[in-house]
C-alpha cells in the first residue's frame, strides 16, 4: 500500500475537511468521492502548486463543494473545520502552522521528520492521540499521528520519541525500521571521534536494543 492509499484508509467522515499543502489534492478527492465531507478545502502557499489540485477537483469546485485557498498553513481555513490534514510536511513546520492558526477538532498528521517535537506539542495543547504509528510504503517510513482536540493525556519519555502505538508492537514496520536503526548507530559508532559523541551513541543503541527485544519478547 502506498503512502497516500495509507493515509487515505485512516479518513473518516468530516462536516468539513481540509488538506493542508494538498500537492495534487488526491485526499480531498477521496473524501469527496467517498462522501466523507460536505466541503473541502486545499490550501497550498503557492498559486502554481495549488493548479495541481484545481484541475483534479475541477468539478467539485464547481459543485461548491470544494474551495481551493492560496495561504499559508491554516490562515485560509475556517476554524470550525472537522478535520484537517497536513501531510508531507517536517514536524516543526506543522506545529508552527499549528501555532499561527488553530488545533483543529480532529487531525490527522504525516511529518517528514521531528515527529518527536510534534507529539510535545500536541500533548501540552491538550490532545487525546488516539493512533501513534510507523507504517512503511516499501521505500520510506512515515509516521502518523490521528487525534482529536480535547482532553488530556500524559506521554512517556520513550512514547514522545518513538510513538505510543509503536512501542506497544502495534507496527510490524516499526520493529523492521528499529533493526537498522540500531545498524546505522553501530556505523556511527564506528566513525565517532569523541567520547562524548561515543557515550551518547551507545546510549542510543542500548535504548533501541532493549526496545527490540521487549517487543519481539511479546509477540
Amino acid at each position: 500500500m502506498n503512502r497516500i492509499e495509507r493515509l487515505c484508509s485512516l479518513l473518516t467522515e468530516a462536516e468539513t475537511f481540509a488538506d493542508v499543502g494538498c500537492d495534487h489534492g488526491y485526499m480531498a478527492e477521496y473524501m469527496l468521492g467517498h462522501d466523507l465531507c460536505k466541503r473541502a478545502y486545499v490550501t497550498d502557499i503557492s498559486p502554481k502548486s495549488l493548479q495541481k489540485a484545481e484541475h483534479l477537483l475541477e468539478k467539485y469546485i464547481e459543485a461548491g463543494r470544494c474551495v481551493p485557498v492560496v495561504c499559508d498553513g491554516l490562515k485560509g481555513v475556517p476554524a470550525d473545520c472537522d478535520f484537517v490534514l497536513i501531510a508531507g510536511m517536517g514536524g516543526e513546520e506543522i506545529v508552527r502552522i499549528l501555532s499561527d492558526g488553530f488545533l483543529p477538532k480532529r487531525f490527522l498528521f504525516q511529518p517528514m521528520k521531528n515527529t518527536e517535537k510534534l507529539r510535545r506539542y500536541l500533548i501540552a495543547c491538550g490532545v487525546q492521540i488516539g493512533k501513534d504509528f510507523t507504517f512503511s510504503d516499501g521505500k520510506k517510513d512515515y509516521d502518523v499521528l490521528l487525534g482529536t482536540h480535547g482532553g488530556s493525556e500524559s506521554y512517556t519519555e520513550r512514547e514522545f520519541r518513538y510513538g505510543r502505538d509503536n512501542l506497544k508492537g502495534l507496527s510490524p514496520d516499526f520493529l523492521r525500521s528499529l533493526s537498522e536503526r540500531i545498524e546505522r548507530t553501530e556505523e556511527r559508532l564506528k566513525l565517532s571521534k569523541t567520547e562524548e559523541n561515543r557515550r551518547s551513541l551507545e546510549k542510543l543503541k542500548a535504548e533501541l536494543e532493549e526496545i527490540g527485544h521487549e517487543l519481539k519478547k511479546d509477540l
